[in-house]
């Protein structure tokens, strides 16, 4: 008898919920689950959630001093909260959750290996261990080069906004934990700059982008975990059954868990060994000339640093109208 679609994935991929709402994480009670700047300030604003944020606040008010400002009081609880969300979701999954670092920082090596350490601490101090935490860091070369430095010290990392080939051999040769290649916003790009309304799912760019990335992975033996991300519709998610993992929105994983059929996998690492892939090793000069060479991986990149800046910003208005009702 067919199993629904969640059921059969789980069979052969390891599912991660992709959303900062504790409730739908309780619901579907995935293995590991990842949040990012847009989706912790989407659940900063629900009710429910209000305890989490002016528990966060208070805390950072009697830890800030007397004398501190609100925007030093704001500041300090905006580091926080993520990790107030972290602890939460830990609660409920046995695996790992996902923690980014300030998207602003994002073409700063130094700086992101100072917040990545501070984050650890401020789970450490909670009583969870570093083997639980996955540091979101975006995929620039500098971003990779700070990945680098954190795995050597035993924090692992998840390289996100990652679009394109020279990106994910990056993080392999630097020796990332995971990456998350964004499925869904490869095709918005392709969509837009082709003019088509959509794609068959064998044929989505995305999902062609992160098969190229998995195989390249299998075939030379790299450690990297892939996990797709970013789903536009559950083609694109059945499509990549097989995928080390997978980052699922709780829409989506109630049409997978609603639907019943069979579920072929179609990415298997046995499958790789015959298939005839050229390495290439990535050095800046490489990274930057693929880099400048692929206009989709160039525009979502720089994309996507900015929107979760400007979710960044919109968190910390937010923080700061909290405050003063409080």
């Amino acid at each position: 008898m067919p199993k629904n679609l969640l059921e059969a994935l789980r069979a052969v991929t390891v599912v991660v919920a992709d959303t900062g709402d504790i409730q739908s994480i309780e619901q579907f009670k995935p293995q590991d689950a990842t949040t990012n700047p847009s989706l912790i300030t989407a659940a900063a604003q629900m009710p429910e959630y209000q305890d989490i944020v002016d528990q966060t606040l208070l805390k950072a008010k009697k830890d800030a001093g007397a004398g501190a400002s609100q925007d030093q009081v704001v500041s300090l609880a905006f580091d926080r909260l993520a990790v107030s969300f972290g602890l939460k979701i830990l609660q409920i999954i046995p695996g790992r959750v996902s923690t980014e670092v300030d998207a602003r920082l994002s073409y700063d090596t130094d700086a992101t290996v100072a917040k990545a350490r501070d984050l650890i601490a401020q789970y450490k101090a909670a009583g969870i261990s570093k083997e639980r935490v996955l540091i979101k860091i975006a995929s620039t070369w500098e971003g990779i080069k700070a990945g680098e430095i954190l795995e050597k010290e035993g924090i692992h990392c998840n390289l996100t906004l990652l679009f394109g080939l020279h990106q994910a051999i990056a993080c392999a040769e630097a020796g990332i934990t995971l990456i998350s290649p964004f499925v869904g916003r490869i095709l918005d790009w392709y969509k837009k700059d082709t003019g088509k309304d959509s794609y068959p799912a064998a044929e989505d760019p995305g999902v062609l982008s992160v098969t190229t990335i998995y195989n390249y992975y299998k075939k030379f033996g790299y450690k990297t975990e892939v996990m797709g991300a970013s789903f536009r519709n559950i083609g694109e998610i059945t499509e990549l059954a097989g995928c080390d993992l997978l980052t699922i929105s709780p829409g989506l994983l109630t049409e997978l868990r609603n639907t019943v059929t069979e579920l072929p996998r179609k990415l298997d690492p046995a499958k790789v060994a015959n298939l005839s892939i050229a390495k290439i090793s990535v050095d800046k000069a490489t990274f930057d000339q693929m880099h400048n060479a692929d206009r989709m991986a160039s525009d979502k990149l720089a994309e996507g640093i900015d929107g979760f800046t400007k979710a960044l910003i919109s968190l910390e208005k937010l923080l700061a109208e909290r405050l003063a009702s409080l």
